[in-house]
């Protein structure tokens, strides 16, 4: 048989077929996966889809005596069962891999590709933060106003920071009890839930974030009493409470600093 000759461009698989049932009819029975790869010069995926289409038309007639080639060792796909695949571990691993095998093309002019699907579909992105800032504002609000309200009641007031310096200078005391108590709550709050601080400091963060919450909360509600009251001069009490937390805040907030920064 003479062998095809040889184009610029690779032949379609339809045009090869009409040469390899004319090389079956010489042999009498399906010719190899070798023998069609080196009859009609073709690579593996084709003579895999040429062996298909000789398959699904039917072998040559029985009474054509049969020849073999003695130098094709590679099984036939179609004659031979496919082996088993192999399950012995690789050179260097330890878990079994399967062996390549060549996969017959199902229907002429279909290309079989397995891909592998992706398992994880999961939206991994992390939730937005930005609406924590439209639920702030208002609660910024209303307890801004309440402790310096409270502070009002308590003593706090306009003070000059800096005399002899700067004379004009002056702020309101009473800015500091929002500014220091809720501010070292959420600054604990955010320790304790963290997770990457020390067991110390974050038993430490979170009892002192629900402390100083549970203060900012009685700080309200104790204002709004008396507001509602009509009473110009918080009760001794309350006035001694509330001056003491300035000093409550700095104490904590330290002793939170040097016990985030202790690894004992």
């Amino acid at each position: 048989m003479t062998a095809p000759t040889l184009s610029a461009f690779p032949r379609p698989v339809e045009d090869l077929i009409p040469a390899a049932r004319d090389l079956a009819d010489q042999l009498g029975e399906i010719p190899s996966r070798n023998r069609i790869k080196k009859e009609l010069r073709v690579g593996g995926p084709k003579a895999d889809a040429i062996l298909a289409a000789l398959a699904h038309t039917g072998p040559p007639p029985a009474d054509t005596e049969a020849t073999t080639d003695p130098a094709d060792t590679t099984p036939d796909p179609i004659a031979d069962p496919a082996p088993a695949p192999d399950l012995s571990p690789a050179a260097g691993h330890g878990s079994p891999v399967l062996s390549e095998q060549a996969v017959p093309v199902a229907d002429l002019g279909t290309k079989v590709a397995i891909e592998a699907d992706p398992t994880d579909s999961t939206d991994n992105r992390r939730a937005v933060a930005w609406p924590v800032v439209l639920l702030a504002l208002p609660a910024f609000v209303a307890i801004w106003s309440g402790w310096v309200g409270l502070g009002g009641l308590t003593g706090f007031g306009i003070v000059h920071p800096l005399p002899g310096i700067w004379d004009s200078f002056s702020i309101n005391s009473a800015i500091t009890l929002p500014i220091g108590v809720e501010t070292y709550g959420a600054y604990a709050l955010y320790v304790w839930l963290s997770g990457r601080v020390p067991e110390r400091a974050r038993t430490f963060a979170k009892w002192s974030a629900l402390g100083s919450l549970a203060i900012g909360a009685l700080g309200q509600v104790a204002y709004h009493l008396l507001e509602a009251a009509g009473v110009t001069s918080a009760p001794w009490w309350i006035t001694t409470a509330v001056a003491c937390l300035p000093v409550a805040v700095l104490g904590m907030g330290a002793a939170l600093a040097h016990l985030v920064r202790t690894h004992d």
